[in-house]
């Protein structure tokens, strides 16, 4: 696909062209909608809008990483959102490989490909501890946290999609998984080594 052709024809009003970059990018704007806003309807309706703002301000446009600009719209509207209606998203922990947009087994900061059948459903139950533990994070960490490390962004896409400096996705980054770490001391027989504050004794 020449993403950069189809922009074009897209700018002159070709409907077709703008079709195929809808068909390239819905499904990474439909798993970040679903996973911000945590329902499926919600989820569609937030990239049925996104692509109709997207096709409108096409020619806003000036370059650069398409992919970026539609998912920071699409992550835009979902804020909107959550706002309105004052809710915390749930947050499917199954992330995507930033090459072929398929699904991973595990975050890249928990996968272990050497994981005995015991130690799968342990990673399980983890999951569903990070899961609580990233709807109670600050909005601001929790959505760089979805975009790098369940999204599978760079921090350069993520510095793009919300609109702030790399040093600010860093340091967000930062702080959101120190915060992870802390609340996940609950489950600290479930934590690998690496994850875990305190690794000479069970902390009290």
């Amino acid at each position: 696909m020449d993403e950069t052709a189809l922009i074009s024809q897209a700018k002159k009003g070709d409907l077709d062209a703008f079709n195929r970059l809808v068909l390239e990018y819905q499904d990474q704007s439909f798993n970040l909608a679903l996973r911000m806003l945590g329902d499926q309807p919600s989820a569609e309706d937030a990239v049925q809008l996104s692509f109709i703002s997207a096709y409108e301000n096409l020619r806003s446009f000036r370059g650069g990483s398409f992919r970026a600009w539609i998912l920071r719209i699409t992550a835009n509207n979902c804020l909107d959102e959550l706002r309105r209606l004052k809710r915390k998203p749930t947050a499917d922990l199954t992330p995507e490989d930033p090459e072929t947009g398929e699904e991973m087994e595990s975050p890249e900061w928990l996968a272990d490909e050497s994981m005995s059948p015991e130690e799968k459903v342990s990673q399980k139950e983890l999951e569903s501890v990070i899961q609580r533990c990233i709807q109670a994070l600050p909005e601001e960490f929790r959505t760089v946290v979805l975009l790098v490390d369940v999204q599978g962004m760079d921090y350069q896409e993520a510095s793009e999609v919300v609109s702030s400096p790399l040093g600010t996705i860093r340091s967000r980054l930062a702080r959101a998984r120190q915060r992870l770490q802390e609340c996940l001391q609950g489950a600290w027989e479930l934590l690998p080594d690496k994850y875990r504050l305190y690794n000479e004794s069970r902390p009290v």
